[in-house]
């Protein structure tokens, strides 16, 4: 799953990009709301976490462009004002949930989680291709029935190979959508993070992650 945050204030940006990070999303983060309109405008982000005071555009502005044209992606919008009419406008501006600050990260994480669970595009709740099962809500991993206990990466990878059955993922897919912008290496990343994702899925059945060389990764059988 992919996330952008705006965040104006470089502390408060920081913070929130690595409490998502270790949620196990791949995080973007723009400062002001042309920086984040123009993401939005061209990356395929899962979720928004966009501050209402942004400079230049507003969060409400980015939120009202980005349904102008036409885009679903879950959006959570951040506001110090506690104003029953910022919080009108906002939901007005097709924003999907609002937090007041402060707020505990955990709130955060878990309101994010909310967006994720409900958009279209994480449809259904739970994965299961084979005796492989995933739920993206409690990160909770089994295979034939034992737990398996993955790192926020393999996870992520996982995932994304799970919503997509019988279809051979590209690495560069997969480091699209699990790793984030910044990233400027090789695909090397990708064949370590499946190579521990297979040694812990291994211990409770065989490999259900087929490589097709040169081009990706599959889960489930081809289709």
């Amino acid at each position: 799953m992919r996330v952008l945050v705006a965040e104006d204030n470089d502390r408060l940006r920081r913070v929130l990009v690595q409490a998502l990070s270790e949620s196990g999303y791949a995080t973007d983060a723009a400062a002001t709301g042309d920086e984040a309109l123009e993401a939005l405008q061209v990356e395929a982000y899962d979720a928004a976490v966009l501050d209402v005071m942004l400079p230049g555009i507003s969060g409400i502005e980015v939120c009202r462009v980005v349904r102008a044209d036409g885009s679903a992606v879950p959006i959570l919008l951040l506001t110090a004002l506690d104003a029953t009419r910022h919080r009108v406008a906002g939901l007005d501006a097709g924003a999907d949930d609002y937090l007041v600050k402060p707020f505990h990260l955990a709130e955060l994480t878990a309101r994010v989680r909310a967006l994720l669970r409900r958009s279209p595009r994480t449809d259904p709740p739970q994965l299961q291709v084979g005796a492989l099962r995933l739920d993206p809500a409690t990160r909770v991993v089994a295979y034939a029935g034992d737990a398996v206990e993955l790192t926020a990466k393999e996870f992520s990878v996982l995932e994304y190979l799970m919503r997509h059955p019988g279809r051979v993922v590209a690495v560069s897919e997969l480091i699209d959508h699990a790793w984030d912008r910044n990233y400027d290496g090789g695909s090397n990343v990708v064949a370590s993070t499946v190579r521990h994702l297979r040694g812990k899925l291994r211990t409770s059945g065989p490999d259900p992650i087929v490589t097709v060389r040169g081009v990706g990764y599959r889960v489930g059988a081809a289709t």
